[in-house]
């Protein structure tokens, strides 16, 4: 009653209405009055319905308003985003669900709030949120939100692959990938043009050759890589692997590897100090004459060709490889910013065989091209000479698979980083690409090929992997 009448003389007062002293036993009986109560309670029960509604549409239009922001994702990229309710103040949410995912590689988990899939599609894709808050009727319409999740485009796809003239002079083949024996193991090699090569129709400019010499035993394989400023360093770097092969086909004579087999003995029975300095002298003087035939060689083609040296600037690394009965004997050198790596047996122990030119030029690197090399106070650095009695992987890259599978150049010597590196190739990658390391894999070419078409942003360059395994 009490509050009746509060309400009431509130009412009247708002119109204008004051009770005086004279009227109040006329007010109370106007209060007791059970029709002038039942009116109260609707009109406090309608007020009361209308702030409820209040509450609710403001409420609504609250999480209507909310800025929500889904992850941005990347076509053919795996994606997955968790919707966190309580992080975003929307706890009084009793029932959502999503729509528009449609075609678009996506999924909703209502249970887990997950948005997750693979997109298909890029674009500023409009996804609708639907959802019902505590205190919505239960026939009520679902509000609707539009939210939109930006999916970019697979970066692969913006890439262009266009081929190289045939007709050109010194065209090559734009991907080569093959397989073979190496003395008693395998070897498989692919040189592979990079994506900023194929994008505007260039050529590959990194090349590779490798021979069984039939007779004395050795084997040798060849990486090189061509100068991008170079014009012509496409036929560089084919002419430094062919010149390479070409000159330990003409001098391997018996008479002075002959003296080598002595000299490896004498290093791997004794290994002191002299027998090495004797072994690694021979290797030098006979590694350098290789090296300079080779430059000689290019020069003596660009002369013909009417062309300047440098246009056919390229890099070059070797390794020539015997089997003894006692092990294997490692000769290599060389020139550039391109690894050799040998890796233990047993996967405990790696060896960088030769010097990389990165850090001492101040990023820049040096060719085989280059006659200035031959006098450097470094160049007896560049050879390398080991003894071992088995070995699991011999491996000559250029810097389009060790710059972003190494980064810099103290990685190369680190056990764990080829651990990894050799998991990266046996299929932990995101594209899971496999290379199968089994001696009888016909396939192995073509997957090691596949492999080499990793995905990592900024590194475009050719791509020459060569393993002996």
């Amino acid at each position: 009653m009490e509050e009746t009448k509060r309400y009431l003389q509130s009412f009247l007062f708002q119109n204008k209405i004051d009770i005086p002293k004279s009227k109040e036993s006329l007010f109370e009986d106007f209060i007791s009055d059970e029709t002038n109560s039942a009116a109260v309670k609707i009109i406090k029960e309608k007020q009361q319905l209308i702030m409820d509604n209040w509450k609710l549409k403001n409420r609504i239009d609250d999480i209507m308003q909310h800025s929500f922001f889904l992850p941005n994702g990347t076509v053919n990229k795996e994606y997955e985003s968790k919707i966190d309710f309580i992080k975003l103040g929307w706890e009084d949410i009793i029932f959502y669900e999503i729509e528009n995912l449609e075609e678009t590689g996506l999924y909703f988990d209502v249970a887990e709030k997950l948005l997750f899939g693979i997109p298909t599609r890029s674009g500023d894709l409009k996804i609708k949120f639907r959802f019902k808050i505590e205190g919505e009727a239960e026939e009520a319409l679902l509000n609707e939100k539009i939210v939109t999740l930006i999916i970019n485009p697979d970066p692969k796809s913006l890439w262009k692959n266009i081929e190289s003239d045939p007709n050109a002079p010194f065209s090559k083949e734009d991907n080569v990938a093959v397989s073979a024996v190496f003395l008693d193991k395998n070897i498989v090699v692919a040189s592979k043009r990079g994506r900023s090569h194929a994008n505007v129709g260039s050529f590959r400019e990194d090349d590779f050759a490798f021979r069984n010499f039939e007779g004395n035993g050795w084997s040798i394989l060849a990486v090189s890589d061509g100068a991008g400023s170079a014009t012509l360093s496409r036929k560089g770097s084919k002419l430094a692997c062919d010149a390479i092969i070409d000159y330990f086909e003409t001098h391997l004579n018996t008479e002075i590897w002959s003296k080598f087999e002595e000299l490896a003995l004498n290093y791997y029975a004794k290994k002191d100090s002299e027998s090495i300095q004797k072994a690694n002298d021979f290797v030098r003087t006979n590694l350098s004459k290789a090296a300079h035939f080779v430059n000689q060689k290019i020069a003596e083609f660009a002369t013909a060709q009417g062309e300047e040296l440098k246009n056919f600037h390229a890099t070059l690394i070797f390794a020539l490889v015997k089997k003894y009965d006692f092990g294997y004997a490692i000769l290599s050198f060389g020139v550039g910013d391109c690894p050799i790596n040998l890796i233990s047996k047993d996967l405990t122990e790696v060896s960088l065989m030769n010097l990389i030119d990165a850090g001492e030029f101040g990023g820049g690197t040096r060719f085989i091209t280059m006659p200035e090399i031959f006098q450097n106070e470094n160049f007896s650095s560049r050879f390398g000479f080991k003894i071992v009695g088995d070995f699991s992987y011999l491996v000559l890259m250029t810097d389009g698979i060790y710059d972003p599978k190494f980064e810099v150049e103290a990685n190369l010597e680190k056990i764990e980083k080829w651990k990894a590196f050799l998991s990266d190739l046996k299929g932990d990658n995101a594209e899971k690409a496999k290379v199968d390391f089994e001696r009888d894999n016909a396939a192995i070419a073509t997957q090691l090929s596949n492999w080499m078409d990793f995905w990592s942003p900024g590194n475009h360059d050719d791509r020459t992997l060569a393993i002996i395994y």
